[in-house]
């Protein structure tokens, strides 16, 4: 019989760090909560103003709904070990200004072509880097240079809007209201919308046979083929639904600045990654879940709005959460190899 030695040298420890236990135990909403405290302490001391009052909450509210619903989208791409879906902010931008130009035909048929074009785009992405295994950082980001030609090429860098477009004042009023209205007066569409797919996207990550299958194809694509998961389908169903989200996000931005304009959605793929990554899912694929996604935008959200209270500027809002992001996903990499993974 052979000896076999092993070198405790060699050896990798599996065992997690306290911070990254704490983390596991307390979960991302224990962070919110902590920025809420945060915002507390500050109105008490009189730094800031208005921050615990119900106008403000539901400021918040509205404000990360939008960035919540292309999150939720995008993490379906991070989850399949795909980093992110770079061409986000232009199909978010291309959907809306088709959906406000096809306005002339009537608000269903424009809302449908718009989905037509977004899930277009996605279908592309799908094939690219799912069946020809092309870099998805790479290509998503042409995509979206080749989405913004599209948009300056046919509209010229004109802003159209849609009370100008649109076939009947109803029409018009339907967009408008896409982002307007609310729910007894109190509760954003938008809002609605985020809580019905944080709900249907989680069970399907969690529950079902194609988030088991998404999982393993993040976590280990090789061993996903080699037990017979159809990967090629399984990355292709995930920028799929990033492009549908997307979609959503832009014509829901596009409601809400009524204009349609190739700017819309600009900084919405970095923002996303960042409220993903925040929310416990690695870079590398295969852990992390929606509800924390959207623990993740809530705190976006919550800090976005305590920097703006104190008077932050937006470029030092975007260092930012740059720095955030290359904390956490400093963190995130240090947790994984701690537990044998390199690969984040």
């Amino acid at each position: 019989m052979t000896d076999i030695t092993v070198n405790k040298a060699d050896m990798r420890s599996v065992t997690q760090s306290t911070f990254g236990r704490v983390l596991n135990v307390a979960g991302i909403y224990a962070v919110a909560v902590l920025f809420l405290a945060v915002g507390a302490v500050l109105q008490a001391a009189g730094i800031i103003n208005n921050f615990l009052t119900a106008s403000n909450m539901l400021n918040i509210v509205d404000a990360v709904s939008m960035l919540g619903i292309v999150s939720v989208g995008m993490a379906f791409v991070t989850y399949s070990g795909h980093y992110a879906d770079l061409s986000v902010p232009t199909t978010m931008a291309l959907t809306g200004i088709v959906c406000v130009e096809m306005l002339k035909y009537g608000f269903w048929p424009a809302v449908i072509f718009a989905f037509i074009v977004g899930s277009l785009v996605g279908l592309i992405n799908a094939i690219a880097v799912g069946k020809f295994k092309a870099n998805p950082i790479i290509w998503t980001l042409a995509m979206n240079y080749v989405s913004m030609g599209v948009i300056r090429l046919v509209w010229v860098n004109k802003q159209i809007y849609p009370d100008m477009q649109a076939s009947s004042v109803r029409a018009s009023d339907l967009f408008d209201s896409i982002y307007r209205y609310r729910f007894f007066g109190t509760i954003g569409l938008p809002v609605v919308v985020l809580i019905i797919l944080v709900v249907a996207l989680q069970f399907i990550l969690k529950r079902s046979r194609f988030g088991n299958q998404l999982k393993m194809t993040g976590a280990a694509r090789k061993a996903a083929q080699f037990s017979g998961i159809n990967v090629e389908r399984i990355i292709g169903v995930a920028f799929m639904i990033c492009a549908l989200t997307a979609t959503i996000g832009g014509l829901t931005v596009t409601s809400l600045s009524r204009v349609g304009a190739w700017y819309n959605g600009a900084g919405y793929d970095f923002k996303a990654v960042t409220a993903v990554v925040i929310g416990g899912m690695t870079l590398a694929g295969g852990r992390g879940s929606i509800i924390g996604v959207l623990g993740g935008v809530l705190i976006i959200g919550l800090m976005n709005n305590i920097m703006t209270l104190l008077g932050v500027g937006t470029f030092s809002q975007d260092m930012i959460r740059g720095a955030i992001f290359i904390i956490v996903v400093g963190i995130n990499a240090k947790s994984l190899r701690s537990l044998g993974r390199d690969d984040s």
